[in-house]
Parts: C-alpha cells; structure tokens; sequence
C-alpha cells in the first residue's frame, strides 16, 4: 500500500533528516514509493515548525504533482553502492557487457570452456590483491563481473611492467593465457590496462580513484571528509594485503 512521506515521518517520529537519508537508500520501496519519487517527496518536507510570526500568514497552498521519469537501473545501482556501498539489484559491469563483447572480452564464467594455454581478454573489479612473502615477489589477484570472480596471477616482470594499474586500478583490463592445474584455473597476465573511467559512465559524475603511497596499501591516503553521498566513488576499495 502507498504510503505519504509526511505520514511516515510522523508514525516513525523521524526527523527530515533521517527520513532523506532512508529514502536515498531506497529504503521505501516496499511502501510502494519508488526512490526517485520518494527523494522529491522528501525534499519538499520542512526542517522545523512554522515560526509564529507566519502561523497566521496566507496558506502556501498545495504543491502541483510532478509525475518523475522511472529511475534507470544503473542509476539505482550507482546510488545503492553511494549509500549502502553494495546493490542487490544488479552488477556494474552488466551494464558493460555489450561493449565488452563486441571487443572481444569474456565473461568470468566462461573461463571453465577455455582450453588450458589459450589467450583470451578479461575485464572486472578488483576486489583482492595478495603478495605473500612466500611467493617470490608474485601478485595475485582477484576480479569480479556480473558473471562470478577470476584469479589472477601476475609475474613479477609483469608486475614491474605494470606496477601503477597493478596497485591501484579498480576495474582491469587484462590480456593473458589460461593456466588450469587440478581442477583450479587462473589466468596468467601478461598485459593489463586501468580502466576506472569506465565506472564514470553509470555515475553522474567524474569518478576518481585515490592512490596509494607506492605499495605500501597498508598506510593508503586517507580519503577525504564530509563528502556529499553522490561523490562517494560506486565500487568500494579492494582488500588488499601482503
């Protein structure tokens, strides 16, 4: 059943700030109010009551109704990961996947049909960097898209060739060969690309990517304060560690 903004602000005795907060994260939708249309409704609520000086001044009178264009999806996937930092309604590089294609890039769960040794192009968020000091100076790395995740491994010629995208892209381009041994398959690189821009596309805004000092991902620069939502970056950091 649809329910007024102004009714559920005074049922859950909640203030206009908290009731914005709720209906950015899309948190109204099963009161049959979509987040766009919830947004509008809550900006138009009053941060305080009316003064006395205007109690009795002329009624403002009702405001017009404004029908708002649905929201697209991505726009609801951008605004999840702004407030929530994860979406359960869809993947970022879904909506890359045409594009992709054409250039020849596949799919994380197409790797399992790829004969061992064969040359492919891949392409996916970094959600894991790992250099254990056992492994000789070797990056491993984990990328997800919309379809599962890949392992990566990454030589250490390699990752001297590429060190700046290694250590601080948060989408990857990859060029390499697959490697599949007992059942468990990797795709060995041997050319990766930054491709961070890409996100800017579901955002409505430019999307920047904080570095590092060097490879020290322990001691990363710390971000800044008090943003607005809308400029938190959509895909939240990768782990990374040693």
């Amino acid at each position: 059943p649809y329910m007024d903004l102004e009714d559920i602000k005074t049922r859950a005795r909640l203030d206009v700030r908290a009731l914005r907060l709720i209906t950015a994260a899309d948190a109204v939708r099963s009161m049959g109010l979509d987040r766009r249309a919830a947004l509008w409704q809550a900006r138009a609520l009053k941060d305080a009551p009316d003064l006395p000086l205007f109690a009795q001044g002329p009624d403002e009178g009702d405001d017009h109704v404004v029908i708002l264009p649905a929201m697209p999806l991505c726009e609801h996937v951008v605004a999840d990961y702004q407030t929530q930092r994860l979406s359960l309604k869809a993947h970022p590089m879904a909506f890359l996947r045409g594009s992709l294609r054409r250039q020849g890039f596949i799919a994380a769960d197409q790797l399992t049909d790829i004969r061992n040794g064969a040359a492919l192009r891949l392409a996916g968020v970094v959600l894991v960097r790992q250099r254990p000091g056992t492994a000789k100076g070797v990056c491993f790395i984990t990328v997800e898209d919309e379809t599962g995740v890949a392992n990566l491994v990454v030589w250490p010629t390699v990752m001297a060739q590429f060190r700046r995208v290694v250590m601080t892209a948060r989408v990857l381009d990859i060029a390499g060969v697959v490697q599949r041994a007992e059942g468990v398959t990797h795709v060995v690189v041997r050319h990766l690309a930054d491709r961070s821009d890409v996100l800017a596309r579901l955002a409505d805004g430019p999307f920047t990517v904080p570095f590092s000092r060097g490879d020290e991902v322990a001691r990363p620069v710390p971000p800044a304060t008090h943003r607005h939502p809308r400029d938190t970056e959509v895909i939240p950091k990768s782990r990374d560690f040693h």
